[in-house]
């Protein structure tokens, strides 16, 4: 048990964190969601049926979507592009995919290597984007959830104020849609980019988010 807790803690810490934050949600989605049947005179919920309800998806995915969106760019913009003195871009010299040595496949391949990175053809170009491709199949996929869910929550709001549901595209015009979805993604944007900028200046011991403490400014690309 010990030797997983320290080999495998920082995927168990936030695991567990991000259970914790998912029930705290479910609590309070359900507290205030109730608060709002009765403002409406409608009868209160069971917690079973919220945490299945069209509201409470919509509300987990579109912050799901924005997350898987921010890794998904952070992934691709940082293959071509730099920050000199932040620890989060490559070396100055780096741009772009980078040889076949220096990314040990094919021939370069060490004897532990992925098999996938040893062999030529269609399994390696997957494998060498691998990651890219599965963070934008769940950003996509979250999206397309999210739209679902705010679309028939949307809806459910629609009837309880006496207006006529919308269709699925309709819907996707409506700003609650894009509300939804771009109050998210502009504070994700501004995380990243104030991580970016805030590491070429300050300093975290012992993180590899961060440049060793006595690093200069411009240093590019080390961890600490």
């Amino acid at each position: 048990m010990k030797k997983i807790l320290r080999e495998q803690g920082l995927t168990l810490f936030f695991g567990l964190i991000f259970f914790l934050a998912l029930a705290g949600q479910a609590f309070a989605g359900h507290a205030e969601y109730n608060a709002q049947l009765l403002t409406a005179g409608v009868h209160p919920i069971s917690m079973t049926r919220y945490i299945t309800s069209s509201n409470f998806a919509a509300d987990v995915m579109e912050n799901w979507q924005s997350e898987y969106l921010q890794f998904l760019l952070y992934i691709l913009a940082t293959v071509w592009l730099l920050q000199k003195g932040s620890p989060e871009s490559k070396e100055l010299d780096k741009a772009g995919t980078e040889s076949d040595e220096d990314q040990k496949v094919g021939q370069y391949a060490d004897s532990d290597s992925p098999a996938w990175a040893k062999v030529q053809g269609w399994r390696q170009i997957v494998y060498a984007r691998s990651l890219g491709l599965t963070m934008g199949t769940i950003f996509l996929l979250c999206w397309l959830v999210q739209s679902i869910a705010g679309k028939s929550a949307y809806n459910d709001q629609q009837l309880r104020d006496f207006h006529a549901p919308v269709s699925y595209l309709d819907y996707l015009r409506q700003p609650d849609f894009w509300s939804r979805t771009l109050q998210n993604w502009q504070s994700e944007f501004l995380a990243v980019g104030s991580m970016v900028a805030l590491s070429i200046y300050l300093r975290q011991r012992g993180s590899p988010e961060s440049k060793p403490v006595g690093s200069p400014h411009d240093a590019t690309g080390l961890e600490g």
